[in-house]
């Protein structure tokens, strides 16, 4: 927390105080360098996220989010706050191909935000929107921080995609019926009138980025490949539509989109290795029994229904300051055990821990997406934080919904084969 404070980067201030303790301890680094060999050969899952990172570049700088959002504007641009729908749902296809709600924000954010201000939209509210409708992201499947989650924990991948549709779409629902609402009572202007031939013709422009979602759901509940092998068919599906059909990414591109993505998984790579020192201590430790004699005794928390109550306070005040991967490498080796314990479900808790943490991208005072839109927009970010209260607050009651009903999260799985 030191090294946090003072500003050291997220690796430095993992890995330093995880190497010194070793050093106190006697530990044989061989041991521990043995140990991570074993984990991560096991954990043939990681590479989906490099690959997932991969994916969501080359969407990003191709013309396919112009298609997706064009598609999305013929299909809800007619409501009343058309483009405000319109940035909800083109959040919604696009969070099935990329994973990422940084992704999300940063690529179609651009032709959101101008689209909406354009049209007559406060470009406060534009940002807002933009940033809160980016959270679904990571919840639809694919999800970098779900791959993180299983890893951490054990939980099947595939399962924990399919517990975040419903939920995915019960944000964006929600989203929906708050903009209806503020669009009546600003006034915000319609879009074009609905017409079924415009929609059809936009749909086939479309018609291959949308298909990306499809056939990765497809391919991993039908047995035709893993989730791993998803991702890479995801790289490899994007770049044949990107180079080969649309003709949109030459050479130069592609080399740069490579770098970026190289650059982005060193980062993610660093911090899981890091982690990984942080959490063999945990688990050296005990910490996790420790902390559940703690609270047992205590009497503070005696039953699940408290624990997921402090869970998510803790979950959303971590996210408010600190990256969902690194929230979830630091916090949920210690956090699991003592779920397990109290008989919460392995998936349901990571739906909880991913949509905690993606609402904390958009809340203050360091959410990434709320960067991300004012520097897009150049709208300053006060602004923009007094739009998105009340996106945060429908975003938190679908949170609580999903937590104590978990039914919500669990039936599609359920559906598939999984047993609780």
């Amino acid at each position: 927390m030191v090294f946090f404070i003072f500003g050291y980067p997220v690796i430095f201030s993992i890995s330093v105080p995880s190497m010194i303790y070793i050093i106190f301890s006697r530990i044989n680094p061989a041991v521990i360098l043995d140990h991570m060999a074993i984990s991560f050969e096991r954990n043939f899952i990681l590479l989906a996220v490099p690959l997932f990172i991969l994916s969501a570049r080359i969407m990003n700088e191709s013309t396919i989010t112009e298609r997706l959002f064009n598609f999305a504007d013929k299909l809800v641009g007619s409501l009343k706050g058309g483009l405000g729908h319109v940035n909800i749902i083109a959040s919604v296809i696009f969070s099935g191909m990329t994973g990422s709600a940084i992704a999300d924000a940063s690529g179609l954010g651009i032709i959101e935000i101008k689209s909406m201000n354009d049209a007559g939209f406060d470009p406060e509210f534009s940002c807002a929107v933009t940033a809160a409708s980016a959270t679904i992201g990571p919840i639809i499947p694919p999800s970098i921080p779900m791959v993180i989650y299983s890893m951490l924990s054990g939980a099947s991948i595939g399962y924990l995609f399919i517990a975040g549709i419903i939920p995915g779409f019960l944000l964006a629902f929600s989203m929906m019926i708050y903009t209806a609402y503020i669009s009546n009572k600003r006034n915000y202007p319609r879009g074009q009138a609905f017409n079924l031939k415009i929609l059809l013709k936009s749909f086939v422009k479309g018609f291959f980025p949308l298909l990306t979602p499809v056939i990765l759901l497809w391919g991993i509940y039908g047995g035709v490949f893993t989730p791993t092998e998803a991702a890479a068919v995801t790289v490899l599906y994007a770049l044949i539509v990107a180079v080969i059909g649309y003709r949109i990414l030459g050479f130069k591109k592609l080399i740069a989109v490579f770098k970026e993505s190289a650059l982005s998984t060193g980062y993610v790579s660093g911090m899981v290795g890091s982690a990984f020192l942080f959490s063999y201590i945990v688990s050296r430790e005990q910490l996790p029994a420790l902390l559940t004699n703690f609270i047992m005794d205590s009497g503070i928390i005696n039953n699940k229904y408290i624990f997921l109550l402090f869970l998510n306070m803790f979950l959303l005040a971590l996210g408010c300051i600190m990256d969902p991967i690194v929230g979830q490498l630091i916090v949920m080796p210690i956090l699991i055990p003592i779920a397990i314990y109290f008989g919460i479900d392995l998936i349901h808790l990571g739906l909880i821990s991913v949509l905690n943490s993606m609402i904390g991208l958009s809340t203050p005072p360091y959410g990434e997406n709320l960067f991300i839109v004012s520097a897009l927009s150049k709208v300053p970010l006060g602004g923009i934080i007094k739009e998105m209260w009340p996106f945060i607050i429908t975003l938190i009651s679908v949170l609580f919904i999903c937590t104590y009903f978990p039914s919500i999260v669990l039936w599609l799985p359920k559906l598939v084969g999984y047993i609780p």
